[in-house]
């Protein structure tokens, strides 16, 4: 295990960030409904990675092999490239402070560490990113439950902007609405660092992330930039309800942007 000091996501704030060795090595229209109409669960993967540390790569693996064993089933995955790493070497093209700002939060909401790769499950509960044994039962247990609120999403492709009308039923006061735009797929070969000599795989990578508090309705529009090379065929849109107390996520929903094509969730 490996132990990097940084001062960065918000002034003077002194973090320590833990690398565990790997357990093995024109307009367009979307639509989506809530896919949690039969009263069964949902799971919300969020991976957080980077192409800098060297214990990241089964875990990017691992989550593109649940993203084959998940198929049919309201699993939603999400890989967030921090921007830490970068300075020892080798700068992550997919990398945002923003995303590890969005890591430390959960720190402070689970209480936990932050390390790579950590894996956040439907806000709730984290994890080593390359656990399979920890993470398989996690889902499986989400998926047993019972979602506390319901999300739909209608989008249309606007240019470089997607316009996004949401409606929900039985969100928690004072929740945010985060939009994901998502790559599904991307290699990189890496030149320097810890990974220096690689070409590594990734999946569902978040290459924009708005939130936005949801009005009292809890029907609203929302605008979220596009992310440079975006495209209709290789890229997909993810919200999700978070309650902004405790960081538990309540209501999920997926849209995928087909070239001329309506699809539903």
């Amino acid at each position: 295990m490996k132990t990097i000091n940084y001062i960065g996501l918000t002034t003077g704030l002194l973090i320590t960030t833990l690398c565990f060795t790997a357990c093995g090595q024109a307009n367009k229209s979307t639509e989506s409904t809530t896919v949690n109409d039969t009263g069964k669960g949902f799971a919300v993967l969020e991976l957080f990675t980077s192409e800098g540390c060297s214990s990241c790569p089964p875990a990017d693996e691992l989550l593109a092999q649940i993203q084959q064993e998940v198929k049919g089933k309201p699993v939603y995955i999400l890989a967030y490239h921090v921007d830490y790493w970068n300075r020892l070497g080798w700068k992550d093209a997919f990398s945002s402070a923003d995303y590890s700002k969005r890591q430390m939060q959960y720190g402070n909401w689970l209480g936990a560490q932050i390390y790579t790769p950590q894996l956040i499950i439907n806000g709730k509960a984290e994890f080593v990113g390359s656990d399979r044994s920890a993470i398989s039962s996690a889902i499986e247990s989400e998926l047993a439950g019972h979602p506390a609120a319901t999300l739909e999403l209608h989008a249309v492709q606007d240019g470089e902007t997607l316009k996004v009308h949401y409606q929900t039923t039985n969100a928690i006061k004072g929740s945010h609405l985060l939009i994901a735009i998502v790559q599904k797929n991307a290699q990189s070969n890496v030149e320097r660092g810890e990974n220096a000599g690689h070409t590594l795989s990734h999946v569902q990578i978040v290459r924009q992330l708005k939130a936005t508090l949801l009005n009292a309705s809890g029907d609203g529009n929302v605008d979220v930039g596009l992310p440079k090379g975006f495209n209709t065929r290789n890229w997909e849109v993810i919200a999700m309800l978070q309650d902004q107390d405790n960081g538990k996520i309540t209501g999920v929903a997926k849209a995928r942007l087909d070239e001329g094509a309506i699809v539903k969730k």
